[in-house]
């Protein structure tokens, strides 16, 4: 049973306001839960359905264990059902971004992409593509939001972030850095020989680029239609998808 001090405080990780408060942030389901326990990540308390901790006790420090009913794990989470696990985490230290970094790798920047959903699947595109982080813009939604973390299928725990005033940040950049974004107006990317360098920039689906950071782009990409095609536009982390798609396609 989870005493009424600990109910509160993972509840109130719920919020933004607390997580930055406590420096810590939620972890639902069995998955996401043994991706954090795999990691480097700092774990505060673990609570488990006894059958969730029969079946992964070799995995789980006893430690930090706490056994549970579904019931409470539901309760005290976000989940609309939760029948394995809930972990609270301490909230990692920023990393320091090299500033050649863009120079030899391809980074994801994000400029105000809201949508906790949509933040946490970009976060696990930038895991599939093995990219070294993604710079956040302060309008993004919270990376460590219960809803981001479930997104990102574990790569919360893998891809570093930085937050950064993107329109202050990228004119920084050496010239020789490319700084890539969506545009209607771009060149065709199909068209294209990309390699995984520079800074792919990608903004919300209803807004596109805030005008300071499109002012910086030095290339603009376009993803044409298919023949027939009729959709206004697609999702900000389908479009991410297909682009970096296209900077990896030549990379064994």
């Amino acid at each position: 049973m989870v005493s009424k001090a600990l109910g509160k405080y993972v509840q109130s990780l719920h919020q933004k306001k607390y997580r930055q408060r406590h420096g810590a942030f939620l972890v639902e389901g069995g998955k996401s839960v043994l991706e954090l326990l795999s990691s480097g990540l700092e774990t505060e308390h673990l609570l488990a359905t006894a059958e969730f901790a029969s079946q992964n006790r070799a995995l789980l420090p006893a430690r930090l264990l706490t056994v549970v009913s579904e019931h409470e794990l539901t309760q005290l989470g976000t989940l609309a059902n939760n029948t394995t696990a809930l972990a609270v985490a301490r909230l990692p230290t920023e990393p320091p971004l090299p500033p050649t970094l863009p120079a030899g790798a391809l980074l994801l920047a994000l400029d105000e992409v809201r949508d906790p959903g949509n933040l946490g699947t970009l976060l696990r595109l930038a895991d599939w593509y093995g990219l070294p982080g993604v710079v956040l813009s302060p309008g993004c939604a919270d990376a460590y939001a219960p809803k981001t973390v479930a997104a990102t299928m574990g790569a919360f725990a893998r891809v570093p972030v930085w937050e950064r005033d993107l329109a202050a940040w990228l004119p920084t950049l050496p010239p020789e850095v490319g700084i890539f974004g969506a545009d209607l107006t771009g060149d065709n990317v199909h068209r294209l020989a990309l390699r995984p360098a520079g800074v792919l920039v990608m903004g919300s689906e209803s807004h596109g680029l805030t005008p300071d950071v499109a002012a910086a782009l030095t290339r603009r990409l376009h993803i044409p239609r298919g023949p027939g095609g009729q959709a206004e536009s697609l999702n900000v982390a389908i479009s991410a998808a297909i682009l970096l798609d296209n900077f990896f396609r030549g990379v064994a």
